[in-house]
This record gives C-alpha cells, structure tokens and sequence, in this order.
C-alpha cells in the first residue's frame, strides 16, 4: 500500500514536471524591418507642396543582438565596406564613428544607403546580400558611432584600441617640484 502511494506520487511529480517544463523559443534570425517602410524614409527637408510628412520609424531589431552585431562586424569586412570606410574612421568613404550623416543616422537611413547606394562612390548592394545581413551591417555601423548599448557593440579589434579615456584612469597625485608639499 505505502508503496503504491509512492508510486503514484512520482508518477504525478514525472506528469507536473511534463507539464510545467517549457522549452526556451529561441530565435537567431529575426525577420528583417520591410522594404516597403524602408522605401518611405526622406532623407531631406524638401517636400512637393510643401507639407511634410510623417516618416514611420523603423526600428531595427538586430541592434538588440549582440550575436547580429558582430555578424555584422563580420560582414562589414567580408564585403570590404573597410575599403572605403576604414573601420569606421573613415578614408575614401565618410567617417563612421561620429554623429554627422549626410543621408541620415537613423537605421533605415542607413539601411536605404547600404542598399540603393549614393552618388560619388557607395555601390549599391540590393540583390547582391539578403536584407537580413544588410540589417545587421546597419547595426554594426550604428555601434562604430556609439549609438547601440555597451553590451550589444563588439569592441574594437586589438589593434585598434588605444589607452582608456581619462575619466576612466585613477586619479594620480601629483609628485616633486610641482607636487606635494616638501617638509623642511
């Protein structure tokens, strides 16, 4: 009889377990932003008759991934964007790492240049990478200006790392002739 109850027992706790456990739904590609909104974004403050109109914002859902970042970090070298941007610095092409843009810094901006290109030099790249890796360059290069959180953007490549900054150094006291005071 007790060891039948026992057995029930774990047969119940092996069903509730069954039961309650729930596999992770985990997701590596997210669906890109469409193409159509994309279409949408102006670039500038000229309007036909004047009015302006309302750009739906597009957010980019790889610049939630650190794993997309660094794809497209990746992909950002692949296709030898380093060529003409450096890695983010600049050189034929425009500086990346600051907050001037010319066709603006907002990720569907970015996604329109990478993918229809721009006059004097950026090729366009539509029909020659998917969308989804064209997404995940734009958040690379949105991290290149520090515009994603620390613990989405890669770090920089060891080469390129310089010293800390300055707020970010411990505090020195100053020694010798200009320094402490001597005693006498």
């Amino acid at each position: 009889m007790r060891l039948e109850r026992l057995a029930f027992f774990l047969v119940g706790a092996a069903l509730l377990l069954l039961i309650a456990c729930q596999r992770e739904d985990r997701r590596f590609r997210e669906a890109p932003p469409s193409a159509g909104v994309v279409n949408t974004i102006q670039v500038s403050d000229l309007h036909p008759g004047g009015q302006q109109i309302a750009a739906p914002p597009v957010p980019n859902s790889y610049e939630e991934s650190a794993y997309a970042v660094s794809e497209g970090k990746r992909l950002f070298s692949e296709f030898n964007c380093v060529g003409c941007h450096s890695n983010g610095g600049g050189g034929i092409g425009p500086p990346l790492m600051d907050n001037q843009w010319i066709y603006g810094g907002e990720p569907a901006n970015i996604f329109a240049s990478i993918m229809e290109g721009r006059p004097n030099g950026m090729p366009a790249w539509r029909g020659r990478i998917p969308e989804d890796q064209g997404w995940e360059i734009v958040a690379y290069v949105r991290s290149l200006s520090g515009q994603l959180a620390k613990d989405v953007a890669p770090g920089r490549s060891d080469h390129m790392s310089g010293k800390k900054p300055e707020a970010n150094t411990p505090r020195e006291t100053p020694t010798g002739i200009t320094g402490a005071p001597t005693h006498q």
